[in-house]
């Protein structure tokens, strides 16, 4: 089975009224159009994770984010392909969040976290963030 190795950001931030939230992107494309995901995406060849999550959000949101903390590695057999996929915390620096290649996007508190479809691999995330917050 193909492995692709992915890094995703975990992009925190704080609401009006001081409560943590995670960003959250769905997907506009593919066999999981419509499912929820930490935006990120392929590390290209010669890249650490680190520098793709630079580079991918930029091309996906339109902003510059900093890489601050490794959290978690998830292993995800997927139908048609094994999913490695290295997350990050990171944080917004500079720039107005665009989308554009997904369908839409939500800052979601600890409370709203289940309030979307989020795609398998990522569900690990998820409860480990539900722990953080």
């Amino acid at each position: 089975m193909k492995t692709i190795k992915v890094a995703a950001a975990v992009i925190m931030s704080e609401n009006e009224q001081g409560e943590k939230v995670i960003f959250a992107t769905e997907r506009g494309y593919g066999d999981y159009k419509d499912w929820w995901e930490f935006p990120g995406g392929k590390l290209e060849a010669g890249e650490t994770p680190e520098e793709a999550l630079v580079r991918e959000i930029r091309e996906e949101l339109n902003i510059r984010i900093d890489v601050d903390q490794f959290l978690l590695t998830v292993e995800h057999d997927y139908p048609a392909f094994h999913l490695s996929m290295d997350c990050f915390l990171c944080q917004m620096q500079e720039g107005h969040m665009t989308l554009l290649e997904h369908e839409d996007a939500r800052w979601l508190k600890a409370s709203e976290l289940r309030s979307v479809r989020w795609l398998p691999a990522d569900v690990k995330v998820v409860e480990m963030i539900k722990k953080m917050l």
